[in-house]
């Protein structure tokens, strides 16, 4: 399972990024392999509108199956992650990816 995070920075103790659209970075994990990838997105910071389905296209290339933020995407952020089979765990807002990750393997995350 490849599961993303928006987060704040690029480590595993970064704090969790509330936001989806306009997040600074993702952090893809792969349970799998048991790698970390950083994505940078920051270039969406300036644009007036579709940042979330522009984001949520990012997640469907890097074949991410879990997504994992604070608030939860917009509408049509939402309707692309669904359409690109990629579940939505919200309630991270407030901690560490490391703490995210832990909170969902423990089931204390909410499907959006």
């Amino acid at each position: 399972m490849t599961i993303a995070f928006t987060t704040k920075g690029e480590y595993w103790d970064s704090a969790m990024d509330p936001r989806f659209g306009r997040t600074e970075f993702f952090l893809i994990f792969d349970e799998e392999s048991n790698e970390l990838t950083i994505i940078n997105n920051k270039d969406v910071e300036n644009d007036a509108h579709g940042a979330g389905p522009k984001t949520a296209q990012r997640l469907f290339e890097h074949k991410a199956n879990i997504l994992i933020t604070g608030n939860g995407p917009g509408g049509n952020a939402a309707t692309v992650l669904q359409k690109a089979g990629i579940e939505c765990y919200v309630g991270a807002g407030e901690m560490t990816v490391k703490e995210a990750y832990e909170a969902f393997r423990d089931g204390n995350l909410k499907l959006f």
